[in-house]
Formats: structure tokens, sequence, C-alpha cells
């Protein structure tokens, strides 16, 4: 994931009272700990979680590092996503992703982004996990989230298979929405329009998660070679 976009616009944009000092973060990994909007009592409030999913019922939290999407197809009847799905859902504000595909004997890396590089939303599910079953609480509860995917659009088709579920802006608030019925939550798990997005191949140096600068998402065509580096004397 990527969210670059200052929090200031992000706050303006998903209407949040918090104004956290978060830095921009060009390579989000799966286990990291990632902003997420969700719905309580006095309206939207901006929330730190893991990415992710611990299901409430877990033994043991590793389970998360399996549960970072959620199928959309499954949500209403998979353990896992049931209960988040009917109770817990969220918003997870991001200016892009990544996705890799297959060259040969290596991954190619793309950036997916907005064509207006506006931010958008992912459809997301939360949990909070107090620890196992039978065993005492945790002092601090462990919250956690998942990003639903569906087929994936024209766009990204030739990349994968699957893609995160973009939700539109009129749909924010259907999705944050605990009374919302189903089948309605339902009709908003659907493919981003093939013109939101664009796709482009960006240099090796995403492959690496300790990589986390503005150079992760350079198309490949501009990324720096051993020709370009400045001579050291």
């Amino acid at each position: 994931m990527i969210l670059a976009t200052p929090v200031a616009e992000v706050q303006r944009l998903f209407g949040f009272p918090e104004l956290p000092n978060l830095k921009p973060r060009w390579n989000v990994a799966p286990t990291q700990p990632v902003p997420a909007v969700r719905r309580e009592e006095d309206g939207r409030h901006l929330v730190t979680l893991r990415w992710g999913l611990v299901p409430f019922w877990a033994d043991d939290p590793s389970i998360g590092a399996r549960l970072i999407n959620a199928r959309a197809e499954t949500l209403a009847g998979k353990p896992s996503f049931r209960e988040a799905f009917r109770k817990r859902r969220c918003l997870v504000p991001v200016d892009g992703f990544y996705e890799w595909k297959a060259e040969g004997k290596r991954k190619q890396g793309y950036a997916i982004r907005r064509r207006d590089r506006a931010p958008f939303a992912f459809a997301g599910l939360w949990e909070r996990w107090n620890g196992p079953k039978g065993g005492p609480a945790l002092a601090e509860p462990l919250e956690t989230l998942t990003v639903v995917t569906t087929t994936a659009n024209a766009v990204l088709k030739p990349l994968h298979d699957r893609m995160p579920v973009i939700l539109d802006e009129t749909g924010w608030d259907l999705w944050l929405d605990p009374a919302t019925p189903l089948p309605v939550l339902d009709g908003l798990l659907k493919p981003a329009p093939d013109a939101l997005l664009e796709a482009y191949p960006v240099g090796p140096r995403v492959n690496n998660v300790r990589n986390d600068d503005e150079a992760c998402m350079v198309p490949l065509d501009d990324t720096p070679t051993d020709d370009d580096a400045p001579t050291l004397f």
C-alpha cells in the first residue's frame, strides 16, 4: 500500500477529527500498522490497525499473516470474516498499491493508482482480539484489519485475477453503517471502473519491504541505472 497524501487532506476527504502525525508511507507491507477509518457512536474516526486480521476467536495471533485479504464472495459465510463483515467494517485510505506479474523467472512490480492521483479507499474489515479464549485478557487488545478483494478489472487482469475493492465515495457511509443490509453491501463489492486506475512497472526497489520511500513507485523507465549514478572521488 501507499499513503503519502498529507494527513490534513486525508482528514478533509474522509471526515474524521483526528490530525495525527502520519509519516508518508510508500511500501506498506502485511503485518505492519496502517491507518483506517471506522464509524463510532459520534461519527468517523481515524485509527491505526495491524494489517492481517486476527479473528476474535483465534487462539494465536499469527493467523493474521494468512488473513491479509478477504474474498468478497465468501465474507458472509467464512468464519474468519463473517462477524466482522456484519459488524466491523472500515475504510483503508490509500494513494495506491502494488501488484507483481511473473515475467520469466522473476516478478515485475507494478504500481497502481488513480489516473487523477487522488486518494481512495479500500473496503476493509477490522477485529479486536483480547487474547486466546480461556486465557488472561491482553492489557491492550490487538486491533487488526483485512482488505476485501474482488475480481480484477481490465487494468489489473493482465497482472492478477484479483484486486482490492475500491469503494466509491458515495458508498463510504453505507459500508461503515452497521445497519446497512447485507444485499446492499454485496452491491458495493465490485471491480473498480476500468477508467479509474492506471498501472505501470516500477523498479526492483519495491521488492524489499525495508525500502519505504518515493523511489519505490518511480516508473521503471525513470529508475536510475548504474550509468546514471554520480562519480565518487
